[in-house]
C-alpha cells in the first residue's frame, strides 16, 4: 500500500483534486493583477520595480544583465529603463553610445520609488497571508524558497 500525499493530481477520468501548480499558477497571477494595479498608481509596473530592485542591490549593472535577470530581451529592458530615466528614478554613468555597456545607476528619486513599490509588495504579503492561521502564515515563505531551490524542471523557451 503506498502512502497518500495530502495534494492529489488527477488521474484518468478521475475528479480533479488540489494540483499545486495549478493552484500557484493562479496564485501568481491574482497577485500579479493585485500588484500591478498597485504600483500603477505611481506610475510603476513591476518590470520597473524589477529593474530598481536589481540597480538597488547591485548598481553599475547593464541593460543586457537587467535583462537577463528580468528573463526579458534587452530591448524590452531598454524602454523599460528609459521609462525610469524620463521619471528621474535611473541615471546612465557611461557615455552613450552604440555598443557601449551602459552603467545604470538609482538616482534619490529611484530609491523612494523602489521603497514604495517594495511596500506595495509587503502589503500583498500581508493580505495573503490574513486568512492563514499565525503558523502557517510564518511558514508559508521558506516552504516557497524551498521549492524554488529544489531541483525541478526547468523552464522551457
Amino acid at each position: 500500500m503506498t502512502e497518500r500525499t495530502a495534494v492529489e493530481v488527477p488521474v484518468g477520468d478521475a475528479p480533479p483534486a488540489l494540483s499545486p501548480a495549478i493552484l500557484i499558477m493562479t496564485l501568481g497571477r491574482r497577485l500579479r493583477a493585485e500588484i500591478e494595479c498597485d504600483l500603477a498608481a505611481s506610475g510603476l509596473s513591476l518590470r520597473h520595480l524589477s529593474a530598481l530592485g536589481h540597480l538597488g542591490r547591485e548598481p553599475g549593472l547593464s541593460y543586457s544583465e537587467l535583462a537577463r535577470r528580468a528573463g526579458i530581451t534587452v530591448q524590452s529592458m531598454q524602454a523599460t529603463l528609459r521609462q525610469l530615466e524620463a521619471l528621474g528614478a535611473v541615471e546612465r554613468r557611461t557615455p552613450s553610445g552604440r555598443g557601449r555597456t551602459a552603467e545604470l545607476h538609482l538616482t534619490e528619486s529611484g530609491r523612494r520609488l523602489r521603497t514604495a513599490g517594495m511596500e506595495t509588495v509587503v502589503a500583498a504579503d500581508r493580505r495573503l497571508v490574513a486568512a492563514l492561521p499565525e503558523r502557517e502564515a510564518t511558514a508559508l515563505g521558506p516552504l516557497l524558497a524551498q521549492l524554488l531551490r529544489a531541483d525541478g524542471p526547468e523552464p522551457r523557451s
